[in-house]
């Protein structure tokens, strides 16, 4: 499957939230700017989400509505990516605005220092007893340009096997940007949550 990337200043108004690991990651995109915010909350997102949120508009001296909203769809706990997932979809009812989702793999696609990368890349999550919820890409610009190989459950052996000699990103803070960038060029209207 191969990605177009989409402009961000020509995007609407666009409220990115993840909630699969245990960081909070949001990014905020409108004509003009962008404002990304991170950190680890733990088990904390219910009780942090909102007001990061709201924090976040403040600081771009936006008022609290956006026209579209991109949602990490994980792998992750049960309880971390159905907060995210209930708090994009409430704000979406609120403010009218379309809830588009992607892998919550794709934060992962930029390297530690928000390096933007141009080739091949594996990431993964820790999925416990030996096992990693990874995927292969075929980054462009900073976000995904291709799915080599989809998300999926495998061991850690068989994993590395399939990464050998690519870049390797794993249970890292999702990168609000990538994920904000990967919904405007291809988050999908007909999401499901992935759990580790």
């Amino acid at each position: 499957m191969t990605f177009s990337p989409a402009p961000i200043d020509a995007a609407p108004v666009t409220l990115a939230l993840d909630t699969a690991t245990p960081f909070l990651t949001l990014a905020l995109a409108w004509p003009g700017g962008m404002r990304v915010w991170s950190a680890e909350v733990g088990r904390a997102h219910a009780e942090r989400v909102a007001g990061a949120v709201a924090e976040l508009f403040e600081e771009a001296g936006l008022p609290l509505r956006a026209e579209r909203i991109v949602i990490g769809t994980g792998p992750g706990s049960y309880t971390g990516v159905r907060v995210g997932a209930s708090y994009a979809l409430g704000l979406a009812r609120v403010w009218g605005a379309e809830v588009v989702g992607v892998p919550t793999l794709e934060g992962l696609v930029r390297g530690p220092d928000g390096v933007r990368l141009s080739e091949s890349v594996a990431v993964s999550l820790d999925a416990r007893r030996g096992n990693v919820y990874g995927a292969v890409y075929r980054v462009e610009a900073g976000i995904v340009a291709e799915v080599l190989h989809a998300p999926e459950k495998q061991s850690m052996e068989d994993f590395q096997t399939r990464a050998a000699g690519l870049p390797y990103f794993h249970d890292g803070a999702p990168s609000g940007e990538a994920l904000l960038r990967a919904g405007l060029a291809h988050g999908q209207a007909d999401w499901a949550l992935a759990y580790l």
